[in-house]
């Protein structure tokens, strides 16, 4: 039995606009700048974190005391 072509036109416009809609959230999904604000926020918790804080402070301090010592040796 064949089909009508108006009911198999309005089926195509509703996959259309299915995958319009589909491609508009992936969109928004994937764009960069969400990806880079979650970056950065997932280190600013990690940097308030005071053990990791803490442990970034005594790496530079010792980093520094041993190019102080290499330049005055």
């Amino acid at each position: 039995m064949a089909r009508d072509p108006d009911a198999i036109e309005r089926e195509i416009q509703q996959a259309r606009e299915a995958l319009a809609d589909t491609l508009d959230e992936l969109s928004v999904k994937a764009n960069p700048k969400r990806f880079v604000d979650y970056g950065k926020s997932a280190v600013e918790e990690k940097l308030n974190d005071p053990r990791v804080r803490y442990a970034l402070i005594g790496v530079g301090a010792l980093v520094t005391l041993v190019v102080v010592r290499r330049l005055f040796r």
